[in-house]
């Protein structure tokens, strides 16, 4: 008999990272915003820290310590120039990393932008039983993300597996 699956709403925390954007300027994570709310889920936190290895991990981190925050969508800081350090940022924080996130998310990105998605660096984990999922700074690349992937692994709809079902055994020992 096949189980009735329920929409299981997300708290969910976007952190941009530029050292130009301003919240009236921020399109990729008012996107992220707009995407995860009208998929159901909750904003938990919304901020915006300067392209910094320092200031990104410490916002993250206070994510991770707080239970409330289950998912955290980073955008921006990427990429392959001096000042890009989300991936730097963020790894030495994961206890696990979702290597398939990232390959997908190229592959994904090949059919609008050809070779050039080879720049991306976008990269996922888990930390502390939370999700972390770092995107790069462009609106479409946001949109492909989210549309293309993190809408349905983040839906305990979604079959044959999700991310969302996990959640209460990412701390299991």
């Amino acid at each position: 008999m096949p189980v009735d699956r329920s929409f299981l709403p997300l708290n969910i925390a976007v952190l941009t990272v530029s050292d130009t954007r301003t919240e009236a300027s921020d399109r990729s994570g008012q996107l992220l915003v707009d995407r995860l709310t009208e998929a159901g889920h909750h904003l938990a936190e919304k901020a915006i820290v300067p392209d910094n290895i320092y200031q990104i991990r410490a916002i993250v981190s206070q994510w991770i310590a707080d239970n409330r925050v289950q998912v955290i969508l980073t955008t921006g800081g990427t990429g392959l120039t001096g000042r890009d350090g989300t991936p730097e940022a963020i790894g030495p924080l994961l206890d696990k990393a979702i290597e398939g996130f990232g390959e997908l998310f190229r592959w994904i990105s090949y059919a609008d932008i050809k070779t050039s998605t080879i720049q991306s660096r976008a990269i996922a984990g888990v930390a502390n039983g939370t999700y972390l999922f770092c995107l790069p700074g462009s609106t479409g690349a946001c949109q492909t993300a989210w549309d293309h992937i993190l809408k349905d692994q983040l839906d305990a709809r979604h079959r044959p597996c999700n991310f969302a079902d996990l959640l209460p055994r990412l701390t299991e020992l």
